[in-house]
């Protein structure tokens, strides 16, 4: 039985997207009945100028809050060094950078081309380094990017490169744009891993946006990932790349592996009535997911019964 980590980013990018702010009792509410449900990890918020992203404001609060639940990863992004220290100072246990492989996204969405990103990326690996915190490169926008277009492998696994020489710990392959298919997943994968190490990359962040979220988590499981990036509900997207909506929803994550007999740790059952937490404190917000209307399907071992 594989042993698959489902990371909540429901928190961080769920929230990042939306106008309005959800209260820090509501988001704590949250955070505690996902880890009830046996979710291990969870990306609580973000290090970013709260004028930029008020949402993120309250992300220290929620670290503290979530170092009191047994046996919970806490971890934040950070988009440049002084994110990275006010993340160790607030105690996570992993942090993560967001590497655009576009440029243009990346100028758009953190400021920074890709030689800067790359100084400021060994200047946040230092800091984690010495601070005893896990420290990965989220390479986002690998399958292509709405601003710039068609994103190249080959620059894919150049920039990798560069981070894992700048201090990089661990890997993710972001579908920040929602261009993703199983074929590409795989490509890039295997391409990815061959130029950094097999064990560097582990975590798929996708996008569900045309309806191909799931077949990539399959994609992905074929090729070895172990992690998956999702949001309760499938909320948020990046601000900052028109088009990209539409997180994978967590629930459906959790049903197909679970069905798939993929060891989650997460009790669909209670993982569902978290959704009731989100609704009340964003009322009127879209919430998206097949499983929660249909509900769970029955144990594999009845469905076989008859």
């Amino acid at each position: 039985m594989t042993d698959i980590l489902i990371s909540e980013v429901g928190p961080r990018d769920g929230l990042q997207s939306i106008d309005r702010v959800m209260p820090l009792e509501a988001k704590k509410a949250w955070i505690a009945a996902e880890a009830a449900a046996g979710v291990r990890e969870i990306e609580v918020g973000s290090f970013v100028p709260p004028k930029l992203l008020p949402q993120m404001a309250d992300t220290a609060k929620l670290v503290a809050f979530a170092k009191e639940i047994d046996r919970l990863a806490i971890v934040t992004l950070v988009p440049n060094a002084k994110g990275a220290e006010l993340a160790v100072a607030a105690g996570v246990d992993a942090m993560s950078i967001p590497f655009s492989m576009s440029e243009t996204h990346s100028i758009k969405n953190v400021r920074k081309d890709h030689p800067a990103m790359l100084e400021e990326i060994a200047k946040a690996a230092t800091i984690a380094k010495d601070a005893g915190v896990h420290f990965a490169v989220g390479l986002s926008t690998a399958f292509g990017c709405t601003l710039e277009g068609a994103v190249s492998e080959e620059q894919v696994v150049r920039l990798a490169q560069k981070a894992a020489e700048a201090g990089a710990q661990e890997f993710s392959l972001s579908d920040t744009t929602g261009y993703a298919d199983p074929a590409q997943v795989r490509r890039l994968t295997r391409k990815v891993k061959a130029a950094v190490g097999d064990d560097m990359l582990t975590t798929l962040h996708l996008h569900n946006t045309r309806g191909l979220g799931l077949a990539n988590v399959v994609a992905g499981l074929e090729e070895g990932i172990t992690t998956f990036d999702a949001s309760l509900g499938g909320l948020g997207g990046c601000p900052f790349a028109p088009g990209a909506s539409g997180n994978l929803v967590t629930e459906d994550l959790v049903l197909m592996l679970n069905s798939m007999g993929c060891k989650t740790g997460v009790d669909l059952e209670k993982l569902l009535q978290v959704r009731s937490i989100v609704e009340d404190a964003l009322p009127g917000e879209p919430l998206y997911g097949f499983t929660p209307d249909a509900g769970p399907m029955l144990d594999y071992n009845q469905r076989i019964a008859g």
